[in-house]
């Protein structure tokens, strides 16, 4: 029986520059509704997550609360804020803006919208005995550490895996890390990076290669024939 309140923090602050139009492409429909929404809904029926904190670009603060989450009916959500320059900076944002005291906090970026709820509890799960745990699948394809055009060494594919969200961790630990982070200037491609300098180890969850992230058109297009197939 669960007894410790869990947050999901939905990182939705980008602008979409890459993929055009005139909404972020968090905001374009998926299948009927708009991308984020299903990572909403996603969280919203997940029994061991308690609260909802949603990420948005300033201007679209009011946009969120009127089209999205009104419109949706749902009860989770704790509070939309405005993200920063930067993922690591809306992260932050969100971070800040959750409820002290709270166990887990789950990270997921709202243009994975295809996240399955078994992947998504495994990860939760998983962080709970170990303190922290990110989805990652296997790389598929021989990688290469190159220097100005030249290859320098070829990597062993079988330790080689490509970091998705959600990445779950203990809340007072990740929020510490994101605060050392800004105060020394450190910038980082993940949360996990910033766990693993300034907290300790990460256990990976194998995830699954469905687990698209939309930056394209073209990811929305894939995106819409792997939610077919789950149907």
């Amino acid at each position: 029986m669960k007894t410790n309140r869990n947050i999901a923090l939905v990182v939705a602050g980008g602008t979409g520059d890459r993929f055009g139009g005139t909404l972020p492409k968090q905001f374009i429909e998926l299948a009927g509704k708009p991308v984020v929404l299903h990572c909403l809904e996603l969280f919203e029926r997940c029994d061991l997550i308690d609260e909802i904190v949603l990420v948005v670009p300033e201007d679209y603060l009011v946009y969120a609360s009127t089209e999205i989450v009104d419109k949706s009916g749902l009860k989770k959500i704790h509070k939309i804020t405005a993200g920063g320059e930067t993922r690591q900076e809306s992260v932050h944002a969100g971070l800040s803006a959750c409820h002290p005291g709270g166990d887990l906090v789950v990270i997921h970026d709202a243009v994975r919208p295809l996240l399955r709820m078994t992947h998504l509890r495994e990860t939760i799960e998983k962080a709970a005995e170990t303190g922290a745990a990110i989805m990652a699948v296997q790389s598929r394809e021989s990688v290469k550490l190159v220097d100005e055009g030249t290859i320098v060494k070829t990597l062993i594919r079988d330790t080689i895996w490509i970091a998705q969200t959600p990445q779950v961790f203990r809340y007072d630990s990740i929020l510490d890390a994101h605060n050392r982070a800004e105060a020394a200037g450190n910038e980082a491609t993940d949360d996990a990076q910033l766990y693993e300098q300034y907290c300790g180890t990460v256990t990976v969850v194998r995830g699954s290669y469905d687990n698209v992230k939309i930056t394209t058109a073209a990811d929305l297009v894939l995106a819409e024939e792997l939610l077919r197939e789950q149907v």
